[in-house]
């Protein structure tokens, strides 16, 4: 026989923990057990894993201007002369294996562990990413680019495997806050990555030292968080009662034992996931465009030598990462104090992150700049307003279904990331020649349609509330054990 997952939870209370039915509502005002916790810590681990996924994605968007023309940086340093075509295949190669791995790594998060997933993933993204400079000197873009693609496959995991984890760690109302405080490691990530990359590119040792520094970093922090990282407060070896009921009652866990059931046709249907899934599109359209063709418009446009290149590519970031803050608080706040519905907070919140970008883009690709300062400071506008989305979109799969919440991210990232994919490409071949403003302004003209346009649809769409099917049919002990015997005996 079947249940629902509620069923089996009320049948089934935790060992130790009686948990109220009505958790299961928006629940009980339950009170925190602390300001800082192991659910804080857990949520540094994270923020420092997604700070050095992003510093391995980031490196390269410097490192390949020196690589490409050593003149712009340590000319005693190997070069490879590569065109902005090539260039733009090496930047996006990262996201051909990063697709193939998304909804896998969901499924396997869910039903393994998504700590030591992400942790092997990333020890393996950091010794390829060691591996780089020997394979450009031995064999040129294509094997860098070989690289990059084991690179996106391994961190294929990192999304699905961060929401798996919040989904179990995060409180609902804490969820924008720590939420965002663990996303903010991406731009932290960017922050870090762009401006060392710039700086190490341009030292004695060159643009090699990038890639073995970041490297051998990401490896010491998947050793960390293999070790000390937790799948859920119930699995954690030091947590203390009160804050392990606190996030159990609060998320209604319990010791469930039954297996559950991806509800693939409900997921698949349902009209929010789709409006989520295009909004996460035009994200990473708009995201990943500006991310990957910055450095080389501060290069050839703004004609930053690449030290400085990287410090001020970085800036925008650092706004978003700073803006990222005071956002979430609000959007909690809002929430908990019943001014506006989840739902209104997170559309509010990510029409801020995209539309406030595209406002900022359409500026940057209709009217002429001539200072310098003036296109930074569009620029550093454009991505900083980007944070609301964090407190938007992002947070959104977790709203939708905490069991989940990894999957959701599996399949939104995966499809999403085709446009991560395709973004560069695109912009590879608008700018034929990299020195001509006028083609750099139609690249920011079509990030802020495709801004505008996912958005709208996240408006119309859109929602902050449960789904039903976050609570599927699941298998009974018994009823698993007899499908097991039957499979069994086919074999």
């Amino acid at each position: 026989m079947t249940t629902t997952l509620r069923d089996s939870v009320e049948r089934e209370p935790a060992d130790s923990t009686d948990i109220p039915k009505d958790v299961f509502t928006e629940g009980p005002d339950l009170k925190s057990p602390g300001r800082w916790g192991v659910r804080h810590v857990q949520s540094l681990l994270m923020f420092l894993g997604l700070t050095f996924a992003y510093t391995l994605r980031v490196n390269m968007s410097v490192a390949i201007v020196a690589m490409s023309d050593s003149s712009m940086a340590n000319p005693d340093i190997e070069e490879f002369g590569w065109d902005s075509s090539t260039q733009s295949l090496i930047l996006s190669s990262f996201f051909w294996g990063y697709v193939v791995t998304q909804i896998p790594a969901g499924q396997i998060a869910q039903m393994w562990s998504a700590s030591k997933l992400w942790a092997l993933c990333m020890f393996v993204c950091g010794l390829t990413n060691l591996v780089i400079p020997i394979g450009a000197h031995f064999g040129g873009w294509q094997a860098v680019c070989a690289c990059r693609i084991i690179m996106g496959l391994s961190q294929g995991c990192v999304l699905p495997c961060l929401h798996t984890l919040l989904g179990k760690w995060v409180p609902p109302v804490e969820r924008a806050r720590l939420g965002t405080y663990t996303y903010a490691g991406a731009q932290f990530g960017t922050v870090v990555g762009l401006p060392v990359s710039g700086f190490l590119s341009a030292s004695s040792i060159g643009w090699p030292s990038v890639f073995y520094v970041v490297g051998s970093v990401t490896i010491a922090w998947s050793i960390v968080f293999y070790i000390w990282g937790a799948d859920s407060p119930a699995l954690h070896r030091s947590i203390k009662p009160a804050e392990q009921n606190y996030i159990e009652a609060s998320l209604g866990q319990a010791d469930v034992k039954e297996k559950l059931r991806t509800p693939w046709k409900a997921i698949f249907t349902s009209v929010p996931l789709w409006a989520l899934i295009i909004v996460h599109c035009g994200q990473n359209w708009g995201y990943w465009t500006l991310l990957t063709e910055m450095p080389s418009y501060m290069n050839s446009i703004l004609l930053f030598d690449i030290s400085k290149n990287g410090l001020i590519s970085a800036l925008p970031y650092l706004a978003m990462w700073v803006l990222s803050f005071p956002m979430s608080i609000i959007s909690d706040l809002a929430i908990s104090k019943g001014w506006v519905s989840r739902g209104v907070s997170r559309k509010v919140s990510n029409t801020i992150g995209h539309w406030g970008p595209g406002i900022a883009l359409l500026v940057l690709g209709i009217v002429t700049i001539d200072s310098t300062n003036v296109a930074v400071a569009i620029l550093t506008v454009a991505v900083g307003l980007n944070a609301g989305s964090l407190s938007g979109y992002q947070i959104n799969h977790i709203d939708l279904s905490p069991n989940f919440a990894g999957t959701l991210m599996s399949i939104t990232n995966c499809i999403s990331n085709i446009m991560s994919i395709v973004a560069p490409l695109i912009a590879g071949v608008i700018l034929t020649d990299v020195s001509d403003v006028n083609k750099w302004q139609i690249v920011f003209i079509v990030a802020a349609v495709v801004y505008f346009t996912c958005n709208l649809v996240f408006i119309i769409f859109g929602t902050g509330e449960q789904q039903p099917w976050n609570e599927p049919e699941v298998t009974s002990d018994s009823e698993a054990r007899e499908e097991t015997n039957t499979e069994k005996e086919r074999y």
